[in-house]
């Protein structure tokens, strides 16, 4: 076998970052397929990449390859990740359950999280950022959240059920002036069959249309579908797709 002179890790990482890049352009091609279907435009729909046990090589040949939005699933990995961090930054989203105990530094590390499910998480996140108003602290008022609800109804999942969800939501309304509710979270249920899948996302679709309805609130946004199922999400109306494996291939912690 002739030697190329080339380290065999060099080698490695170049054919991974090639993969990440033909990867994202497959997969924003289907995600603007999916959104004309569902009568939108292309650009309404964001992918993220989620980088959960992702090496930093990779985020950076996504971000390279015009991927602005991240989201994590764990304060602690989010922090390495800032600590080793170099270029240009991105926006990043805290994805996976938030402890309490965790939240102020959730708040300095992430632009938005999409895991609020209770009042008590909300209430925490409200007097940390008046606290630090009041310091003269570094977070935006209001802050940007997503309520999870689980519309799967599946007890090995996160977020807030559907029949709670409208009162949680007129608390955080009420009590917590200094957040925003730009929108609602789910994970779909763990299935192949079609059409449960795009039922549950299409529950959550509506549930966001009868709170716009009931509290006048905007709601922008329907975080919904991953690597699995972003396309039927989009059918029924993500606007933004979660996408980690399809992108960067299979974890290695």
């Amino acid at each position: 076998m002739v030697d190329s002179g080339i380290p065999e890790k060099i080698t490695e990482n170049s054919c991974a970052i090639n993969n990440v890049k033909r990867s994202l352009e497959e997969i924003s091609e289907r995600v603007s397929l999916a959104a004309e279907k569902s009568g939108r435009r292309p650009w309404d729909v964001r992918i993220m990449g989620v980088t959960k046990f992702q090496p930093l090589e990779a985020i950076y040949a996504a971000r390279d390859a015009g991927l602005s939005l991240f989201g994590e699933n764990r304060v602690q990995e989010r922090e390495e990740k800032k600590a080793s961090w170099e270029g240009p930054d991105a926006e990043w989203h805290m994805i996976g359950h938030l402890q309490r105990n965790k939240a102020r530094r959730a708040l300095e590390l992430f632009d938005c999280i999409q895991s609020v499910d209770s009042i008590e998480l909300a209430n925490t996140l409200e007097r940390i950022i008046e606290e630090s108003g009041e310091g003269g602290g570094r977070f935006e008022s209001p802050y940007p959240i997503m309520v999870e609800v689980n519309v799967s109804g599946e007890i090995s999942k996160q977020g807030v059920m559907p029949e709670k969800s409208f009162a949680l939501i007129d608390d955080i309304a009420v009590k917590c002036p200094r957040i925003e509710i730009t929108g609602l979270m789910t994970i779909g249920p763990l299935s192949d069959d079609e059409g449960r899948i795009r039922s549950a996302f299409a529950s959550l679709r509506q549930l966001r249309d009868s709170m716009r309805e009931k509290f006048g609130l905007g709601l922008p946004h329907l975080s919904m579908g991953m690597s699995g199922d972003y396309e039927l999400a989009i059918l029924e109306g993500s606007t933004i797709v979660r996408v980690g494996t399809a992108i960067f291939g299979s974890r290695k912690p």
